[in-house]
């Protein structure tokens, strides 16, 4: 079905690989506009991401130990969409769109990918509206459809072209208050955050870490 609705697409055979499918699959999620979708089409997508997802299992955020010097405070090392909690939160950028890039390893298309299309059509929804790009060091709540989390909340984070400066900590520091004063809007107990513009954005991952901390 994803192949019709994209013209030049549709004679690519589709592979006989299971894994090969899957590449095929994400990569036809990852470059799809948000437009209208069949509800069939999102059934039998929530059907396998569910059943992936069940597959790589899933960690329960409230049974994760505490660091010794605050028990509100977890360290995880992990993959973010496997992880059980109120909200989980996705480095995107200021489209709000998610990556379009076939099979990136950044955040923002691993979540996009593993939600589902919805996120997508949620996500145009709310930037239609808003009639702008979402500012840095701001943030939006979705659902988090199939994922095991209630919620994402997507923040664009400071990009890192050269020397760190003021401006661009402050900015870090505000996606992380952005995040925080949202869960709290949202009844949200537990929040996992990712590490906040170290991937693509080059933020130097000593210095974030103590900016998250702080």
């Amino acid at each position: 079905a994803l192949l019709r609705e994209r013209g030049e697409n549709g004679a690519i055979a589709v592979p006989t690989e299971p894994e090969e499918k899957k590449k095929l699959l994400r990569a036809l999620m990852n470059v799809r506009m948000p437009d209208p979708i069949s509800p069939d089409i999102l059934r039998v997508q929530d059907e396998y991401l569910s059943a992936e997802r069940d597959a790589r299992g899933i960690v329960d955020g409230d049974r994760l130990p505490s660091v010794p010097s605050d028990s509100r405070i977890a360290l995880w090392q992990g993959d973010i969409t496997t992880l059980k909690a109120d909200a989980i939160v996705n480095a995107a950028n200021s489209a709000l769109l998610g990556c379009f890039c076939p099979l990136h390893s950044c955040i923002d298309n691993i979540v996009n990918t593993r939600s589902g299309i919805q996120l997508r059509l949620f996500c145009h929804d709310i930037m239609s509206r808003q009639g702008h790009a979402e500012p840095t060091g701001q943030a939006k709540i979705t659902p988090a459809f199939n994922l095991p989390s209630k919620y994402i909340l997507h923040t664009v984070g400071p990009v890192i072209g050269g020397a760190v400066r003021k401006q661009d900590c402050e900015a870090l520091a505000s996606c992380y208050r952005s995040c925080l004063e949202l869960a709290v809007k949202n009844n949200c107990q537990s929040i996992a955050f990712c590490c906040i513009s170290t991937g693509e954005f080059h933020f130097p991952n000593e210095k974030a870490a103590e900016i998250a901390i702080q």
